[in-house]
């Protein structure tokens, strides 16, 4: 009640821009409400449910769809539980909250195969959570090959050969192309970020001026301009017999457009940097190699944290726009949907699924920042 006074009702006009307000919501909120339970025809989710998540994809290899989901999972949990082993949770709250999750699949509208296979992988997180809670010393300096050895296996799982039957990239839509471009995206866009960033602070003038060039010249461009290039324009540059794959190209566009930015947001974190703490290093005999790597570098990203996890962000929303040059990620798939005669004009439903699922994943993406802002700054 003293909050409310303080902030809400201190002055007369407060007090009725506060009520005000409460009403329009209210009123908002009501009208959402009533048109979602009575006047949204929802069947258009319910029906195209495995067009959103993996569109073309051959039903009858879904368990390769499946294993890469629970590899990615449990592999991430392990993560999560290795930087946050200092905050013990206790096994209890683990099974609990495991069980609560596994209840809840268990009253979805979702068939017998799909919700034993969500109550697997959910289990599975918590596992890898506790293990790497309890095992983090053992563990932490393999999570680095873990991790490249995780996006082989999701691409031989997704893609097949090698034993495997081959998947074309053609068949690769919905919400899994988005996350296997984001996921690449992010993951090679990052270092060479740092790397440009590096470059532009040398003191070699020719790699700073290329770092520079590169950097203002691509932050200059649009988006859909490198996509529609890498798309459109590129392939009629090569050798007649030399065919690049759609999704390579498109993955290539979006690297370099976004390295570009993290670059930037490197830059400033190392600009953060006293130079004492420079000087300070080379007095003690540091190498200039090693003063990068072992003094400057660590700084600089954890000041930068928010800016790259910002970008990160953008990058798995930019994704959308390979809509617009023919590639059927969550957005296309979403477009082809709409292009079905039963589902004409369907918009509002189909949209506002697809938005709350960018939602759900950019905001657990900011959380994870946010923890992992807070437990740098407490180790520190």
């Amino acid at each position: 009640m003293n909050w409310l006074r303080k902030n809400l009702f201190n002055t007369w006009y407060n007090s009725l821009l506060t009520v005000v307000c409460l009403a329009l919501l209210f009123w908002v909120a009501r009208s959402v409400l009533n048109w979602a339970i009575t006047q949204a025809q929802w069947e258009v989710i319910g029906v195209n449910l495995r067009l959103f998540f993996v569109g073309r994809f051959p039903p009858t290899l879904y368990w390769r769809v499946w294993i890469a989901l629970a590899l990615a999972s449990a592999l991430l949990a392990l993560t999560w539980g290795v930087f946050f082993s200092k905050q013990r949770v206790s096994s209890l709250r683990i099974i609990f909250f495991s069980l609560i999750g596994c209840s809840i699949l268990f009253f979805l509208p979702l068939d017998l195969n799909t919700r034993l296979w969500l109550q697997g992988i959910v289990i599975l997180i918590f596992a890898a959570f506790w293990f790497g809670g309890r095992l983090s010393s053992a563990i932490a300096s393999w999570l680095s090959l873990a991790w490249l050895l995780s996006f082989s296996l999701v691409f031989w799982l997704i893609g097949g050969g090698f034993g495997l039957r081959s998947v074309p990239t053609n068949l690769w839509n919905g919400l899994l192309l988005t996350l296997l471009m984001a996921g690449v995206s992010i993951v090679l866009s990052f270092p060479i970020g740092v790397l440009l960033a590096l470059g532009r602070t040398s003191n070699l003038l020719v790699i700073r001026w290329l770092c520079i060039l590169y950097i203002e010249i691509i932050r200059g461009l649009p988006l859909i301009g490198i996509l529609f290039f890498a798309q459109v324009m590129f392939p009629l540059f090569l050798p007649g017999e030399v065919r690049l794959d759609r999704v390579l190209r498109a993955i290539t566009g979006l690297v370099l457009f976004s390295a570009a930015y993290m670059a930037e947001n490197v830059r400033g974190g190392l600009q953060a940097i006293p130079r004492g703490q420079i000087e300070a290093a080379k007095a003690l005999g540091l190498n200039a190699s090693l003063v990068v790597l072992l003094i400057v570098l660590p700084q600089a990203l954890r000041i930068a944290i928010p800016a790259i996890v910002g970008q990160f962000i953008g990058l798995f929303k930019d994704t959308s726009l390979l809509s617009l040059v023919g590639l059927l990620e969550l957005t296309g798939i979403a477009r082809s949907i709409l292009a079905q005669p039963q589902f004409l004009g369907q918009y509002a439903q189909v949209y506002l699924f697809i938005g709350l699922i960018y939602w759900l994943f950019c905001y657990s993406m900011s959380l994870a920042a946010r923890r992992l802002e807070k437990q740098l700054v407490h180790d520190k």
